[in-house]
């Protein structure tokens, strides 16, 4: 796959906003994908850009006057991102948490949807925010079974077992389906492969 930093987006006029997304990374931190508007849905504004990072998910939007406005999602406040595809464009939503770092127990206060992006696009950010999801979700779900130990003042065995080993079964009761509902949406989607979907359902189904 080619860095979508570098990769040309075929529009001249979109050289200025992934100019701009490009400038506001940090340091070490990279683009993974990038979307934008189909023109069709952006007659009465300037088109949004969107972009995925190593550490973030970036929205852009471009003042009809000059300037820009930016916002954005850190990879660990994110809860849950679905998208719906037509023939030429997709419309992609992200659900996302307070800002809290590793606390599980924070409200889910923002939603943000991006509508009438060009296909392919929003596809390769579905994937990039699936595979951040997964990797917090894993982490949240660690730091839950951590904070429940401690509650019940389980103890902490060298393998990784716990003396209060209910309150493991309890956290990871739902993990397995919840994995295995995205890899269906996954597939509904046509991000990956039927033979793709039997793998992950498998890995799925031997850790039970």
């Amino acid at each position: 796959m080619s860095d979508p930093a570098t990769s040309s987006p075929q529009e001249p006029d979109l050289d200025s906003a992934l100019a701009t997304l490009r400038g506001l990374l940090t340091a070490g931190e990279t683009l993974e994908a990038w979307a934008v508007q189909h023109r069709l849905f952006a007659l009465t504004h300037r088109r949004a850009c969107i972009g995925a990072t190593s550490g973030r998910f970036i929205s852009l939007n471009r003042r009809l006057l000059g300037g820009y406005e930016s916002a954005d999602i850190r990879w660990q406040d994110l809860k849950e991102t679905r998208i719906s595809a037509g023939i030429l464009a997709a419309d992609l939503t992200l659900v996302a948490q307070s800002s809290s770092d590793l606390n599980i127990g924070s409200e889910v206060n923002r939603v943000w949807t991006f509508a009438g992006l060009v296909k392919d696009q929003a596809q390769a950010m579905y994937r990039i925010c699936q595979q951040h999801d997964q990797v917090w979700r894993e982490k949240r779900r660690i730091r839950e079974l951590e904070e429940l130990r401690a509650k019940s003042g389980g103890v902490q065995i060298g393998s990784g077992q716990t003396a209060n080993w209910g309150a493991d079964v309890a956290g990871a009761e739902s993990e397995p389906a919840r994995r295995l509902r995205q890899a269906r949406e996954m597939l509904d989607a046509k991000l990956i492969s039927d033979s793709e979907f039997e793998s992950i359902k498998a890995k799925i189904v031997s850790g039970l």
